[in-house]
């Protein structure tokens, strides 16, 4: 199954993404965990991305696609995959489509700006390996440790109250309108989630074993 989840920052797309990864034992592609690994490994589109990084700039479609593009080739990504903050505009989905990418369920999480705002505010992420937390409500086994890699939880810049407002405003002006976009494809499921996780999590699960 080949799964796109779309919802505004702090919506809870990768803690879902990672269950659903986890029962259909397909990987999960967050765009700025594969471009940290691009960079990592040094392939060829990691390194244009770096110069963009190192100027302060944003990398430019056309490179995350690359990036996106080497992701999907790889083994792993046969049996399916879940696209986590990729696409993000309409150009972008074109451009999956372009490279021949069928996406099965488009799968829109619905979450309430006060419940986002709370939820960004308390994301702790591990500066080694990206694993996300939460200061109430998805806490470390020891606090400020990653229980994956024992890596160390920061507060990213993006997730402090003040920065909120402005990410949410560009969701709102570059990536929503991609729920028009999938509707009119016929493959997209809305979800409307709240702060109880069991429930959300049935309701992704009920959203894509139900037909387009």
């Amino acid at each position: 199954m080949k799964i796109i989840f779309l919802g505004a920052p702090g919506a809870g797309k990768g803690t879902l993404a990672e269950i659903v990864s986890k029962k259909y034992d397909i990987p999960t592609i967050s765009t700025g965990n594969i471009i940290r690994e691009s960079l990592k490994n040094g392939t060829e589109m990691g390194l244009k991305a770096k110069s963009f990084i190192e100027a302060g700039k944003l990398v430019p479609d056309e490179v995350v696609i690359g990036i996106i593009k080497e992701r999907l080739a790889k083994g792993d990504c046969e049996k399916g995959f879940i696209l986590d903050g990729f696409p993000r505009t309409i150009p972008q989905a074109e451009a999956l489509e372009e490279m021949g990418v069928v996406i099965d369920k488009v799968v829109d999480i619905e979450v309430s700006e006060d419940i986002i705002t709370y939820r960004m505010s308390g994301r702790r992420v591990c500066a080694q390996c990206g694993s996300s937390y939460h200061i109430a409500d998805k806490k470390p086994k020891v606090d400020g440790v990653c229980d994956n890699c024992g890596g160390e939880l920061v507060q990213r810049s993006d997730d402090k109250p003040e920065t909120v407002r402005d990410r949410l405003a560009v969701y709102h002006e570059q990536t929503e309108p991609l729920i028009g976009f999938y509707e009119g494809k016929g493959n997209l499921k809305k979800v409307y989630c709240q702060n109880d996780l069991a429930e959300n999590t049935a309701a992704v699960f009920k959203a894509l074993e139900e037909k387009a």
